[in-house]
C-alpha cells in the first residue's frame, strides 16, 4: 500500500492509554496495541469510524477540512447531506437550513438529496437492465472498502454507480460554471459530511480517478454556526429546496432501498450487522433479494461520527420532515448518464494475505494454524491483538511473539515456580531452608 494513502481516522498517541476497546471493534482487525499505545495498520483501515466511537480517551480523531478552506475559492457551493436536516430540533422547513448556509458564506447550495433521487432512478434502471440478484449499494464508502479487502467475491455485486455526493458535485460544478462564467478550478464544491469515510472517499476515491468535491466539512463543526443564522432565516426562508421524500430518506437506513421501489430488499446498518449480512450473502442465503442497502453507521448516515444528534432522534426528524414533501422532484430518462457511472473498476485489495507467493502462503498458513492451536482461544485482546488467530498471524509476520499471550506467560511462570520448588528440595543439607530442616 502506498505510503501516501489518505486516512480520515487518525490516532493521537498522547491521548492513547493502551486500552483494547478499539481493537475489539475494528471490522478489519486494523488496530494493534504495542508498547502501551494503539497502532493503526493503514493498509487495513477502512475509515468506518468505529474506533472513534468506542475510544473512551478520544485518542482516535477524524480529519476533515476547516470551514476557512472555502475562502480559497471565488464561488462556493455547499452540498448538504440529507443527514444534516435531522440534526435540528423543531425544524419544519428545509429552506431555513439552506438559507442559513448562504448566510454562512456560501454562494449557492446544491442538495445531495436532489442527486440521491436521480441515483435512485438510475439504480432502478440498472436493475431492470441487469437482472442479476442481488445488487449491493455502493453509497457507503466504508462498506465498499470493507468488501474490497474482506469480501472480494462480492465485488461483482456492487452497484457501479457514483454515490449521490459525487453526482451532486458534478452537477453543481457544471451549473456554477454556466451561471458564473468562472473556470471550474475557481469554484469550490464543499460537502457537509456526517462521517469520516466520506472524507476518505473524496481524498482517495474508489470507482473514479478523481472526486469533484474540493472540501469536506464536518456537520458537527458547521452545526453551532448555523443555529443563530437559522433563527434569522426562519423569518423569510424563501423556496430553495428541490428535494422530495425519496432524496431526504437517504439520510437514514432503509431510505435508499425504499427508493428502488422493490419489495425484495434488505437494509442493514451498523458495521457488525453489515458483516453478518455479507457473510450470509457469500453463503448464498439471499437468492430472492434484488437490492441490499448497507450502512456502516448505526441508523445510516445520521449515525456518522461527524454528526451531533442521536441517530434515532435524527432519523425520526427526517421522517417528520418528509411528510411535507412530494414523493420525488427529480427524475432521469431511461438512459443512465455517463457522469453517474464509475470510470474505474474497483479491484480486490489483498491486505489480509500473509505472503506474496502461493507456496510461501501455504507454508505460513500451516505455521499460523499450528500457533493458533497452542493459544487459549479466548480472544481476550490482552496481547494487543484482537483475537488469538490475529496474534498467530502477527507472529508469522514477525511483528509479535507467542509469549505475548498472557495465558501462555502464566503457564510458563507456573512451570518455572514448580521447577524451582522441586529444585529447592534437592539442595544439599547446608543450603536448605530452615523450615525444611525442622521438618
Amino acid at each position: 500500500m502506498s505510503s501516501s494513502f489518505f486516512h480520515s481516522v487518525t490516532l493521537e498517541r498522547d491521548k492513547c492509554k493502551g486500552c483494547i476497546n478499539c481493537i475489539k471493534r475494528c471490522p478489519t482487525e486494523a488496530i494493534r496495541v504495542r508498547n502501551g499505545k494503539a497502532q493503526i495498520l493503514t493498509e487495513r483501515c477502512i475509515d468506518c469510524g468505529e474506533c472513534i466511537r468506542v475510544c473512551p480517551h478520544h485518542a482516535k480523531q477524524p480529519i476533515y477540512d476547516p470551514l476557512s478552506s472555502i475562502d480559497s475559492f471565488k464561488y462556493k457551493v455547499a452540498l448538504p447531506a440529507p443527514a444534516l436536516f435531522g440534526q435540528f430540533h423543531n425544524l419544519d422547513d428545509l429552506n431555513i437550513v439552506l438559507k442559513a448556509l448562504l448566510s454562512l458564506g456560501f454562494d449557492d447550495v446544491f442538495e445531495v438529496s436532489k442527486a440521491a433521487e436521480l441515483v435512485s432512478d438510475a439504480t432502478r434502471s440498472f436493475m431492470q437492465k441487469n437482472p442479476r440478484r442481488p445488487v449491493i449499494s455502493s453509497a457507503c464508502p466504508a462498506v465498499v472498502r470493507l468488501i474490497r479487502v474482506r469480501f472480494p467475491n462480492l465485488l461483482e455485486y456492487l452497484l457501479p454507480l457514483n454515490a449521490p455526493i459525487e453526482v451532486a458535485a458534478r452537477m453543481a460544478r457544471a451549473e456554477a460554471v454556466k451561471k458564473t462564467g468562472l473556470p471550474p478550478d475557481q469554484i469550490g464544491i464543499v460537502f457537509i459530511s456526517p462521517c469520516a469515510a466520506k472524507v476518505t472517499a473524496v481524498k482517495m476515491p474508489l470507482g473514479n480517478e478523481k472526486s469533484e468535491v474540493d472540501c469536506v466539512i464536518a456537520i458537527k463543526e458547521i452545526y453551532p454556526r448555523l443555529l443563530p443564522l437559522m433563527k434569522l432565516a426562519a423569518n423569510d426562508p424563501g423556496e430553495m429546496t428541490e428535494t422530495g421524500r425519496i432524496g431526504l430518506s437517504w439520510g437514514g437506513s432503509g431510505g435508499e432501498a425504499s427508493g428502488t421501489l422493490t419489495e425484495q430488499y434488505l437494509a442493514a446498518d451498523g458495521i457488525e450487522n453489515v458483516i453478518k449480512v455479507l457473510e450470509d450473502l457469500e453463503d448464498e442465503k439471499f437468492p430472492e433479494l434484488e437490492f441490499i442497502e448497507l450502512n456502516a453507521c448505526t441508523g445510516g448516515c445520521v449515525g456518522g461520527v461527524l454528526t451531533v444528534e442521536n441517530p434515532y432522534v435524527a432519523k425520526t426528524r427526517l421522517k417528520n420532515l418528509r411528510k411535507y414533501l412530494p414523493v420525488a422532484r427529480n427524475h432521469l430518462g431511461e438512459e443512465i448518464p455517463e457522469e453517474f457511472q464509475w470510470d474505474q473498476e474497483i479491484q480486490y485489495e489483498p491486505v489480509l494475505k500473509i505472503a506474496d507467493g502461493v507456496s510461501e502462503a501455504i507454508t505460513k498458513m500451516a505455521i499460523l494454524d499450528n500457533i493458533d492451536k497452542t493459544l487459549p482461544g479466548l480472544d481476550c485482546g490482552s496481547c494487543g491483538a484482537p483475537s488469538c488467530r490475529a496474534l498467530a498471524e502477527d507472529v508469522v509476520r514477525g511483528v509479535a511473539q507467542v509469549d505475548d499471550c498472557i495465558f501462555r506467560l502464566r503457564e510458563q511462570m507456573h512451570a518455572l515456580v514448580k521447577g524451582l520448588s522441586q529444585l529447592e528440595g534437592s539442595f544439599p543439607a547446608p543450603f536448605r531452608a530452615e523450615q525444611e530442616e525442622e521438618e
